[in-house]
């Protein structure tokens, strides 16, 4: 549907109409009329459509107050009067994306899909929601999803051993709450609070020195009067921002938003703040975003209780406003040509003079004044003295004729690829709206500038030799009024703060607040587990199985003839662009050689070849391919546990105008890197450590599943040499002696990479058109094979089940336990996969995200066998594991209505069915390929899920109840929790053994 300038519809006016060829489209933005709501149209083709609202919501305090908001007011409203209407969405919808997220100045609820009428009933319970939410009603939303007190027994806080008898008597206190829970987990990131103090240092007389999403300490602050005062305040329909993507039903949306909520809203609001005026009240108006004046905050420390090797530290350069749109996409580019690798002029200068173990740099774009970041990791000796003068006297030799316009035209090549790519993880309309806001939040005339690329890059190119990106580093960073150098300084755990203001709090408390605690906690239980009425439940919008169309049509892939090895070739839409994957069979390599090949994938791209310095490898890789990457991936078989293929992968994508230097530039770099130059593979590997570090503390119920397979699948014994906790205790111990094992590593690194990268090993796959395939084999410098391939001779270890427990620096929990079906002779249906989501989304969301206070739990079943559970920034290990051993007898008792198990099968098939980008559908494909999974298989898989009944779902119980008794278990956490623990733990402190 076109619109005109001027031109009203259902009490809409359009303010303005452009095209905007960067989205294939054209963007429209309208004005409410009555309610004020401004409102953002992306029209295009893309079925794949999306709906969100924003508010602008600047925090005043560290309470969270808006991250609680956004957690709560997805927890029932007036027109839909269920516990979470969130989780029923994601049990039930086709969403192809359903979030919430806070940001420091704002609050996004978007949603996607490609059903029109479930684009409608996703954004009807969205916007109840947000304008009325169940928080005025119900107190105990407020306390599960914030913060409550509980009391808990002396010897679960560590109290009861050794203590008086006085103090064992005495009643203890705890905090519980999912926001509360999630922040201890994402603050206890070294590289998240130096960002924090950055910002806070930065802009010290803005909302913006504030942790939007709430810390630990001031959490337990937050009033329930003061979060419903917030929400009144800022989530008012005239501080809002609308966005509707793609080939929607425009006529019927606008309607549907004017009538059902726009119109009606705006006159309740009125009348609220009518009737504040009259009992002589002061209005709440949403808070302002003041600009910040030119600071310089040299020199601030902030301690954090964490390990030493997460020292760090950062320096932050204010760019200007969000109205200097061309200055901030050029400092981005700058910063990736600069600093963007280890080849990079000021990331090698920082690297060089042994300040850190890894250098980041970045852009902070989503704030009223961005800002770019350079970071140090794992400090060296003199970081703190000398990380300003080394950065200073590098730029300064940069921006006086140093720079090398070389890099910034690759890193123009490589954003303008990723911008054409339009590869952004979610559903496009969803990261475009972030986008979006990213300047019409500020300023209703920047609605679409951050969706426009095209011109910005045009200028940077003619501008690059006429001194402007010199002149940027001198503005930005050599000039500087505006900057910050913050310090995180690891301290050891001192006295338990938590614990300390705890005790202070119960030192004041009666017999009688005591009692008044124990009562509230047993109504919030008593809620929590009293299950949605019928008549609850009929209100929100459901789509049926009737609803569910055919199976999406999958692109054409397989082997072709004509070519020296075997490839395949995929056809399907990419918009320009060519993939090229080189798949190199690693079976008839030794087991002891696996490290070295995850070496080879740490190093590979970063160091000089036969033809190339290593700057010059960097330089083209960056200008020439959109992407290369080189990674270890297993595909295993469904039904034989003890057959898998290793594979090592060289992936790399290009413009169709750079065909050419898609088939020659990754096989130079495989055939003749050389790896003589072993200071920069002590980079490499240093900033791999690091990054692994970070990840068992932040992601760590990844890493737990990760080892948890390796118990009893073989080909999980290999990942972890190639990048689980094996191949970390092979690092730490190959840096902790690199000297005297250099020469070796040289060695092994030249005979591992003869071994693999043979024509005997290779499979190639492609994705593009079919001149662009034709022109890659006449370019590429591949030869049939002069060889068979060798005969497999990879001898693997017999996995054990080690149920350990890593100790690694974070507050909170990650628990992982599971087993492999097929021991059990339990074949995989897609019975398999509704099963997953019934658990995830029922009865683990209840028990130990709800009730438990952790962050994230699930249940997965993968195809080729293991089935697991896990649980995601989780205060506790005793009770969620007794919480997924009372699974089987739960699931053996579920008894869904018709409508929840539609519910459940058309949600399972929409996650299915969901559209896939050309890289991640190549991928898949190629996985299905190894795998020996046919197109066929997966609509079997889908077919049976449709199929799937409550009796298939109590048999698999008894499956789940086998896969438990087998014990398995692995756990990534706090060190008191899991010294603390019932479990029988084997106990690794991960990073000081």
């Amino acid at each position: 549907m076109d619109l005109v300038q001027g031109q009203n519809l259902h009490g809409f006016t359009v303010l303005t109409a452009e095209p905007l060829p960067e989205i294939d489209g054209t963007a429209y933005t309208l004005l409410h009329n009555v309610s004020g709501a401004k409102l953002l149209y992306l029209q295009n083709a893309d079925d794949n459509k999306a709906f969100s609202i924003a508010f602008r919501t600047p925090p005043a305090d560290d309470t969270g107050v808006f991250h609680i908001l956004e957690h709560s007011v997805l927890c029932g409203s007036e027109k839909f009067p269920v516990k979470e209407p969130f989780v029923n969405l994601l049990k039930t919808s086709m969403q192809t994306f359903l979030n919430a997220m806070t940001f420091g100045d704002k609050t996004l609820y978007p949603v996607a899909s490609t059903n029109d009428q479930d684009l409608m009933n996703l954004a009807d319970v969205y916007m109840d929601a947000v304008l009325h939410p169940d928080i005025y009603r119900k107190r105990q939303v407020f306390e599960q999803e914030g913060w409550h007190y509980e009391l808990v027994a002396a010897d679960e806080t560590g109290e009861g051993e050794g203590a008086g008898a006085e103090a064992a008597a005495r009643p203890q206190l705890a905090y519980n709450g999912v926001v509360y829970n999630e922040m201890k987990g994402a603050l206890s990131d070294a590289s998240s609070v130096l960002y924090d103090q950055l910002q806070a240092s930065l802009f010290p007389d803005t909302p913006y020195a504030f942790e939007s999403g709430g810390t630990p300490e001031a959490i337990p602050t937050l009033t329930y009067e003061h979060y419903l005062e917030e929400h009144e305040r800022h989530y008012r329909l005239d501080n809002s921002y609308l966005t509707l993507y793609g080939n929607v039903d425009l006529n019927r949306m606008l309607a549907f938003l004017d009538e059902r909520y726009l119109t009606p809203v705006a006159a309740e609001q009125a009348r609220r703040a009518a009737e504040r005026a009259a009992a002589g009240l002061a209005p709440l108006e949403p808070r302002t975003l003041p600009e910040q004046a030119p600071v310089c905050a040299l020199g601030v420390r902030r301690t954090m209780a964490t390990a030493p090797e997460n020292a760090c530290m950062g320096l932050g350069y204010v760019i200007g406003h969000v109205r200097e749109r061309t200055r901030i996409v050029a400092c981005d580019i700058l910063l990736d040509a600069i600093a963007g690798s280890n080849e990079a002029p000021l990331k090698r200068a920082l690297l060089d003079a042994g300040l850190a173990g890894d250098v980041q740099a970045y852009l902070a774009d989503s704030v009223q004044q961005p800002f770019a970041v350079i970071q140090l990791r794992g400090l060296g000796d003199d970081a703190r003295e000398r990380f300003r003068t080394v950065v200073n006297d590098e730029l300064s030799r940069l921006a006086a004729g140093g720079l090398d316009h070389a890099l910034v035209e690759a890193s123009l090549s490589r954003a303008e690829f990723v911008m054409r790519e339009r590869d952004f993880g979610v559903a496009d309309g969803v990261a475009l709206t972030m986008s979006a806001l990213c300047g019409w939040l500020y300023d209703d005339a920047l609605a679409t500038t951050y969706l426009r690329y095209e011109d910005d890059f045009a200028y940077l190119r003619r501008a690059l030799d006429q001194g402007y990106f010199e002149e940027l580093i001198r503005s930005v960073f050599l000039e500087s009024r505006h900057m910050a150098e913050v310090e995180v300084v690891p301290v050891k755990q001192a006295d338990d703060d938590e614990a300390a203001r705890l005790a202070a709090v119960a030192e004041g408390f009666a017999p009688e607040d005591f009692a008044r605690i124990e009562a509230e906690v047993a109504e919030l239980r008593r809620l929590q587990e009293t299950p949605d009425s019928p008549e609850a439940l009929a209100t929100l919008p459901q789509l049926t199985v009737a609803d569910i169309g055919p199976a999406p049509v999958e692109p054409a892939y397989g082997l072709v003839e004509g070519t020296p090895v075997p490839c395949i070739r995929h056809t399907l839409p990419t918009r320009g662009l060519a993939y090229a994957y080189r798949y190199f069979d690693m079976s008839a390599l030794a087991f002891e050689d696996l490290p070295y090949v995850a070496v080879l994938g740490i190093v590979l791209g970063k160091l000089a070849t036969g033809s190339h310095t290593a700057s010059e490898i960097d330089t083209l890789t960056n200008g020439k391919l959109g992407n290369f990457s080189v990674f270890c991936e297993i595909y295993e078989d469904e039904a034989d546990p003890a057959t898998f293929r290793p594979v090592f992968v060289a992936g790399a994508s290009a413009l169709a105008e750079n065909i050419e230097w898609l088939a020659k530039l990754p096989g130079e770099i495989l055939a003749s890197t050389q790896f003589t130059d072993t200071g920069k593979i002590r980079d490499a590997l240093k900033q791999r450590r690091i990054g692994m570090e970070q990840s068992f503390a932040n992601a760590g119920h990844s890493a737990a599943m990760a080892r948890l397979t390796s118990y009893f699948l073989p080909a999980s014994v290999v990942r972890q040499q190639l990048g689980g906790v094996g191949f970390y205790q092979f690092l730490k111990d190959l840096l902790e002696h690199f000297d005297e094992r250099a020469d070796d590593l040289v060695k092994r690194l030249g005979e591992v990479s003869h071994k693999l990268f043979g024509a005997e090993n290779l499979t190639m796959s492609f994705a593009g058109g079919d001149a662009e395939f034709d022109r890659f084999w006449e370019c590429a410098d591949i030869c049939a094979p002069e060889s068979e391939r060798p005969a497999a001779a990879l001898a693997v270890p017999e996995p054990k089940v080690l149920n350990e427990a890593f100790i690694v620096p974070t507050d909170v929990c990650y628990v992982a336990c599971g087993y492999d079906r097929r021991a059990l002779g339990a074949p995989y249906t897609g019975a398999w996969q509704i099963a997953s989501r019934v658990l995830s989304y029922d009865y683990l969301w209840n028990e130990v995200r709800v009730k438990g206070g952790a962050y994230g739990a699930g249940f997965q079943a993968v195809r080729s066998g293991t089935v697991r559970f896990y649980s995601y920034r989780d205060p506790h290990l005793d009770e969620t594991l007794a919480r997924m051993n009372a699974t089987p007898a739960w699931l053996a008792a579920f008894e869904p209505t018709r409508e929840e198990m539609d519910g459940y099968i058309v949600s399972t098939v929409a996650g299915f069915d969901t559209p896939l980008k050309a890289r991640m559908l190549v991928r898949r494909q190629d996985g299905d390929f190894f795998s020996r999974r046919s197109p066929e298989a997966r609509r079997e898989t889908r077919q049976q899920m449709i199929d799937t009944t409550p009796e298939q779902l109590h048999q698999l119980a008894g499956t789940i109840e086998g896969v438990l008794a087998k014990g398995a278990l692995c756990v990534f956490g706090n060190k008191d929790i899991i010294e603390s623990a019932k479990a029988d733990l084997h106990v690794v402190d991960l990073l000081n053994e």
